[in-house]
């Protein structure tokens, strides 16, 4: 029988072996589409980015002001049809993200909100990823948001973009993902977030489409392995590769231009069921 890594906390083991016993077993190198970096058992959040670092000998450039999410919006390959369309506040989001400051609200579906504090406790707080509010925000919350490169020094080529959110009031880490793109086996060019846990990762893949009125919009939502979704991802105690497709579990977001101010729209779903809902009110 497989087992996760043994010497970390019991919760962390839990998930893990929940993964190895309902996932499967893959080679990264077969399936570079989906393989990322993982965390460390000590420290997520920003120790993350120093980790990474050092393991792949990578300089750190911070308070990048004008990089973005993506180097160039033609990284999702769109068709031109629908290039033209885009809202060209959209692509200045994408390609200049840290010149932008969030604001943000969350409501939470009351069936789920239990769930949402239970994976605060267990795992949130103490990871320092992931760290959703288990109340309602009404008043907006301003996010300090910060693009940080990972770069090869003697090429100058950048290996990873990584993007950090926290709270403004308190420092607490929301996000700390490394984004990028990949092509899934259909083909398909899709955005990928790479959120790092202990021994693993929890990777988001979402289809890129534009809409009737020229706003992006990223879905995960995928019906098998290979397809866009949500993908746990680890190493077991004997280091072989681990991941589960969780197909019950969406995320969708719509970045749209209206009356000339950017805002967007996240949507978590479960078996098809809001679990919640994020806003957030973009400003250059």
């Amino acid at each position: 029988m497989n087992l996760a890594y043994t010497m970390q906390k019991f919760q962390d083991w839990f998930t893990q072996q929940w993964v190895i016993l309902r996932g499967k077993k893959f080679n990264p190198n077969d399936h570079s589409w989906l393989i990322g970096p993982f965390g460390e058992l000590n420290g997520i959040g920003e120790d993350f980015i120093y980790q990474l670092a050092k393991k792949e000998n990578l300089n750190v450039k911070r308070n990048c002001l004008s990089n973005g999410l993506l180097a160039s919006i033609n990284d999702l390959e769109l068709s031109e049809y629908d290039l033209n369309r885009l809202s060209k506040n959209v692509i200045g989001f994408y390609e200049h993200t840290s010149s932008y400051k969030l604001q943000f609200k969350v409501k939470w579906n009351p069936f789920f909100r239990i769930f949402g504090y239970f994976v605060n406790r267990l795992f949130s707080q103490r990871i320092n990823q992931l760290n959703i509010p288990i109340k309602n925000i009404h008043d907006s919350e301003i996010l300090k948001s910060e693009i940080i490169n990972l770069f090869n020094s003697e090429t100058n080529e950048v290996k990873y973009t990584i993007w950090l959110r926290k709270f403004e009031s308190t420092g607490k880490v929301i996000y700390s993902g490394i984004y990028g793109t990949c092509k899934i086996p259909s083909g398909k060019t899709c955005i990928k977030a790479i959120f790092p846990l202990p021994k693993g990762n929890a990777t988001v893949i979402m289809k890129s489409s534009v809409g009737e009125n020229n706003e992006l919009i990223l879905d995960s939502s995928g019906n098998k392995f290979g397809d866009a979704g949500f993908y746990f991802l680890l190493n077991d105690e004997k280091n072989n590769y681990w991941a589960q497709f969780i197909s019950s579990f969406t995320d969708k977001l719509i970045v749209s231009e209206i009356n000339n101010s950017l805002q967007a729209t996240q949507t978590l779903k479960l078996w098809n069921l809001r679990v919640a809902t994020f806003n957030y009110i973009i400003e250059k």
